[in-house]
């Protein structure tokens, strides 16, 4: 009966155990020993053990700059999601009474999610095109003389993509850490001569810091993965990581693409492990 009782857990997690086995194991293990072999035009995969893809990827300028722009947008993204993401939490949370209202409208924020991201995305071309609908509003209103020419094609317009794109994906998060803060302790700080701003600060920021944790989480590994975003707003005038290792792909440079992917999983890595040193997820999701 102990030895049933002892082996139930490890029975309960095996198939979670054997998909991540299947499914995420295996083939970041494959990734990672493509990554040591050698390419050979005319040849292709040699499979030899070298770090050459690696010394190019580390000493390549270009590459650099690649994930110095991967970072900017990663940066600036989250700056605007978690602005957008904070407040609209914020309002649905403390300043619609009506549960079913706030339910509702937070399905709302979902409508994007029924279409494509593609379609999502080039949806922003006849908005900030060349005669798109913000150049007329400002040719019209007599602002400016010709149409704004960097509003399209421009890493302006990757970033507009991606806040468009990855928004909710900060929302659904706060919203939930601010759903399950016991709103009498806004009332108590109230009564004690908190200030509104003093509230927000000092209680629903620090109280809502794991849904920030996990939207930042979530905006900054898909803001690193994507390359479509990068290649269609910015009309090939800008690049990223993701974008370097589809165009190996496109010319069967595996092993060098396998190898910027396993840098770019150990930047991502990196990246992860500073959030959660500064929030203890796990700790703060059991509450």
């Amino acid at each position: 009966m102990n030895s049933r009782s002892s082996a139930l857990p490890y029975i309960q997690v095996s198939p979670l155990a054997l998909v991540l086995i299947l499914f995420f194991t295996i083939p970041v293990a494959l990734v990672l020993v493509v990554s040591f072999f050698r390419y050979q035009m005319l040849v292709g995969i040699v499979p030899d053990f070298t770090f050459k893809n690696y010394a190019d990827i580390l000493t390549n300028q270009t590459n650099w700059l690649l994930y110095w722009s991967t970072l900017k947008f990663a940066v600036i993204v989250l700056a605007i999601t978690g602005f957008i993401g904070f407040w609209v939490s914020y309002f649905l949370v403390f300043h619609i009474r009506n549960l079913v209202t706030a339910i509702a409208l937070f399905l709302v924020c979902t409508v994007p999610f029924w279409t494509s991201n593609i379609i999502r995305m080039i949806s922003w071309r006849p908005v900030l095109g060349r005669e798109g609908l913000v150049n007329q509003a400002l040719v019209g209103s007599g602002l400016t003389d010709q149409p704004v020419e960097w509003l399209l094609y421009s890493d302006f317009a990757v970033v507009v993509a991606y806040v468009h794109l990855f928004t909710l994906f900060m929302i659904v998060p706060i919203f939930n850490s601010m759903a399950r803060i016991d709103k009498s302790l806004l009332e108590a700080a109230m009564d004690a001569g908190a200030s509104r701003w003093g509230v927000i600060w000092n209680v629903v920021l620090p109280l809502s810091k794991t849904g920030i944790a996990l939207g930042t989480l979530f905006v900054v590994t898909l803001v690193m993965g994507d390359f479509s975003v990068v290649t269609v707003m910015s009309g090939g005038l800008s690049g990223s990581a993701a974008s370097a290792i589809f165009n190996d792909l496109q010319f069967l440079n595996y092993p060098r693409a396998a190898a910027n992917a396993v840098i770019l999983l150990i930047v991502v890595l990196l990246i992860a492990s500073a959030i959660f040193r500064l929030v203890d997820v796990r700790k703060e999701l059991v509450r």
